[in-house]
């Protein structure tokens, strides 16, 4: 097994926090990560994405989305019903599971829908303004105290 030393990244780097356990996940054994049940991650544009996942045979009241601390977990219980079945085959998977994503920073969570049998979660990138690009005016030859501007800090001394 090849071994990644990332301390380099992180000397010089602040609020990166997430991003060590992120790693850490991503070279675990991969043998571990659950296959059960598919999904797809769709990009609909620059700021809203959904995560469509296959669900046959649960209904909504089986199924739990909850976000917590950037992490968005799917859950889904089988029923009782299903437990006291006898099957010849069973290929049809209906046992419970577990999802998580990370979610990035300013990733919401908007509503949800199943139908079909497919889960969609939609998403969406919501940037507050302060963190939004601004242009600056650049003026010449006007007072930089004028009371017009907003950014002017004026001292009394």
């Amino acid at each position: 097994m090849t071994t990644y030393n990332l301390s380099p990244l992180f000397r010089s780097s602040v609020g990166f926090d997430r991003l060590i356990p992120l790693m850490d996940d991503f070279f675990e054994d991969k043998a571990s990560t659950p296959v059960y049940p598919p999904y797809n991650i769709e990009k609909r544009d620059d700021e809203n994405y959904a995560i469509v996942m296959a669900v046959a045979g649960f209904k909504k009241e089986r199924i739990t989305i909850t976000v917590q601390d950037n992490c968005l977990i799917i859950s889904g219980k089988s029923t009782e019903a299903e437990n006291n079945k006898t099957y010849i085959h069973r290929g049809i998977g209906s046992s419970e599971f577990e999802r998580k994503f990370q979610l990035a920073d300013f990733m919401k969570v908007g509503d949800a829908s199943l139908e079909d049998g497919l889960l969609v979660i939609h998403l969406y990138k919501q940037i507050p303004e302060t963190m939004k690009p601004r242009t600056v005016t650049i003026r010449s030859g006007e007072s930089l105290t004028s009371s017009a501007d907003p950014m002017t800090i004026e001292a009394s001394v």
